[in-house]
């Protein structure tokens, strides 16, 4: 897993490093680094037309030598200076090595930025979080975003909070960000995610503790998802229960079950109303099936043999549903919680704070704010804040759906999805990826395992879905597409 840190971490980090090394050395490093990612974007250096936008900081200060660089093999690089005092050191190199500088603030920066072949980003650092940009900056970067020049940020986009991946207003949309160090948090999670561009990492020798917040690739979900030994039985591989579906929802039954099965579990008993029932027998003749009335919890209690539970999808919310989430709640196997079931726990939160055993809830930014009393913008502004403080509060694992999914758990832990397109964005999609993480719960994973590793399959299975190049996808798409995800998983 690739470990994210915040910047307090990465500034600690950087103080020994400086003390033990001559004055500039890894200002050097990261410069010369820069250089080269922008000939990479460009193409080419000699002949093209580079626009630095400096601010005050060392940003502005790696910034300008790699202008320095940059011109020195040919470029034309033009300095836009966002403050009286900048990096006098970066400062001296540019202007001998031919750049040319001048006061950002009039009607010829539109011009100049426009006409780049490459806007690099150097006004803000790690350091900035908090309040609205300064009028300057912020006029400087709304330019940058709509000249249609390629844009690249120097460490972290300018109005990206490198800590949260929250963003202000008119925050630098960024091609690539060359961040020095180690990965910043801010540049993997959503709103910062999507201003981030593709990240490269620039190694300066820094020595890091673990972290709380990691990022789960290939090779850390193929080893979370268990494989059939030899000796296996359906039982060894895990028996989920879906409880989900009604006469109006009926769809939601069908496409749990579905992502279940095709994730591998060893079994699916589904409990719920007959017409849904009725099309999970017709879809999948593999699932053990049981009608019930709704509110039936005697039924439920005498399902049979189950290592997990999920429950909630198209489910309703009336009181006959509520009855069957909290009888749920008092089993003692692991539990998932999803769509409607985590719109009656928004109303019992102790239901969830109550139990002892395994608790997984997965809500889109809609089902999280019913959960904690919050606006769907609040939610997408800070999603990591609200996510760590609800797992805490709720003793429970989250998973946070969207354009960057994060799983925490109640210990403080975070990892954030980094496989996933737009197009999972579509309805049944939940349901799908319900089944998924109820499938590697009944296996033996724990939620946070579950949660991370399912999201991670759920969201191969929607790249395979969409092709390249992308096209949209149904839900049943992402089902079909779950054995080709594993197999790639396992390659």
């Amino acid at each position: 897993m690739r470990n994210l840190y915040d910047a307090d971490t990465i500034r600690s980090a950087e103080k020994p490093v400086l003390a033990a090394l001559p004055d500039g050395t890894l200002m050097q490093r990261a410069s010369f680094a820069l250089a080269r990612r922008c000939a990479q974007v460009l193409g080419g250096t000699y002949g093209s037309r580079i626009v630095l936008l400096v601010g005050s900081g060392n940003n502005g200060g790696d910034a300008l030598f790699a202008g320095a660089s940059l011109a020195r093999r040919g470029a034309r690089v033009d300095a836009l200076l966002l403050s009286e005092s900048v990096h006098e050191a970066g400062l001296r190199a540019f202007d001998a090595a031919g750049g040319r500088r001048r006061m950002a603030g009039d009607d010829l920066d539109r011009a100049l930025i426009a006409g780049a072949d490459l806007v690099v980003d150097g006004m803000l650092g790690i350091g900035a979080s908090g309040g609205a940009l300064r009028p300057a900056y912020a006029r400087v970067a709304s330019l940058s975003n709509i000249a249609g020049s390629p844009v690249l940020a120097v460490d972290v986009p300018t109005g990206v909070d490198a800590s949260t991946g929250a963003v202000q207003a008119d925050a630098v949309r960024a091609d690539v960000t060359v961040t020095f160090g180690a990965p910043k948090i801010g540049l993997f999670i959503a709103p910062g995610a999507d201003h981030a561009g593709v990240v490269d990492v620039v190694d300066i020798g820094l020595s890091l503790p673990p972290a709380q917040v990691t990022a789960l690739d290939a090779e850390d979900a193929a080893a979370l998802v268990p494989e059939a030994g030899a000796d296996t039985d359906k039982y060894r591989r895990g028996v989920l229960a879906v409880v989900a579906g009604s006469d109006r929802y009926t769809g939601a039954a069908v496409m749990a079950v579905g992502g279940a099965l095709a994730t591998g579990v060893g079994m699916v008993r589904f409990l719920g109303a007959a017409n849904p029932a009725e099309l999970v027998r017709q879809a999948w003749p593999e699932a053990v099936v049981t009608v019930a009335a709704p509110g039936d919890t005697t039924a439920l209690r005498e399902l049979g043999r189950v290592q997990a539970w999920v429950v909630g999808s198209g489910l309703g919310t009336d009181d006959a549903a509520s009855a069957t989430v909290q009888a749920v709640l008092h089993m003692p196997e692991p539990v998932l919680l999803d769509a409607d079931a985590l719109t009656i726990v928004a109303d019992h939160p102790d239901w969830v704070r109550a139990r002892r055993a395994p608790t997984l809830l997965t809500p889109h930014a809609g089902e999280f704010g019913r959960l904690r009393g919050l606006e769907r913008d609040e939610v997408e502004g800070q999603r990591l804040k609200h996510v760590r403080d609800a797992a805490r509060n709720l003793d429970a694992t989250i998973l946070l759906k969207g354009s960057s999914t994060l799983v925490a758990g109640a210990d403080g832990q975070v990892r954030v999805n980094t496989a996933q397109t737009a197009y999972l964005g579509t309805a049944g999609s939940g349901d799908v990826l319900s089944g998924v993480c109820g499938a590697l719960l009944a296996s033996g994973l724990d939620p946070l395992d579950a949660g991370s590793a399912g999201a991670f399959l759920h969201g191969l299975a929607g790249l395979e879905a969409a092709g390249d190049p992308p096209t949209p996808f149904t839900a049943m798409d992402v089902v079909r597409r779950l054995p080709q995800a594993l197999r790639v998983l396992r390659a």
